[in-house]
């Protein structure tokens, strides 16, 4: 079991129901899925980039992406029916909070002029969204090896019904926020 969920277990729930006062300790809001996305526009014009792109977000991630494709051909944007534009994980489970942890306490920190996260993200779900600008923030990526530098978004999605549910459960976590 990692810390995080750990911490959760022990420590996280009985506060939160507490805060927020909740009976039953298994109402209390979870982490349930993340969903890293990345965009791949430029794969319009370079095939070659989305193996690249592929075996970086599988190093961050710890598995293989979905390859997301064109529903529709747009012929502004030189774009066919059923080319990749995207890449996108589901992680849950184990794995889903060993890269919560990661995160929280290896990324944020060496993002540039980093002072914690936007307030602004949460989607009036009580899900939490955000974007990486850079992709060699993560020790995973081998930055000599790395030809064009591109940016991934994340979403935390939890149970909670309101975003100072999600809020407070994220900022127990260890979620820093601005």
């Amino acid at each position: 079991m990692s810390e995080i969920k750990k911490e959760y277990i022990e420590k996280v729930r009985p506060k939160l129901q507490k805060d927020l006062k909740i009976k039953n300790l298994m109402a209390a809001p979870k982490l349930t899925k993340i969903v890293v996305n990345m965009g791949l526009g430029e794969a319009v014009k370079d095939k070659a980039i989305i193996a690249e792109f592929e075996s970086q977000l599988i190093a961050i991630v710890g598995q293989k992406p979905r390859k997301n494709r064109a529903r529709k051909s747009v012929a502004g944007f030189n774009l066919r029916e059923g080319q990749v534009i995207g890449l996108s994980v589901t992680l849950r489970g184990q794995r889903m909070y060993d890269f919560f942890e990661k995160f929280i306490r290896i990324v944020l920190p060496r993002m540039r002029d980093f002072r914690g996260v936007p307030l602004k993200n949460f989607d009036g779900q009580g899900n939490y969204s955000i974007g990486i600008s850079e992709q060699i923030v993560f020790s995973e990526v081998d930055y000599s090896k790395v030809k064009k530098v591109k940016g991934l978004e994340i979403t935390f999605v939890t149970t909670a019904k309101k975003d100072k549910n999600a809020k407070k459960l994220l900022e127990l976590l260890g979620m820093p926020f601005e």
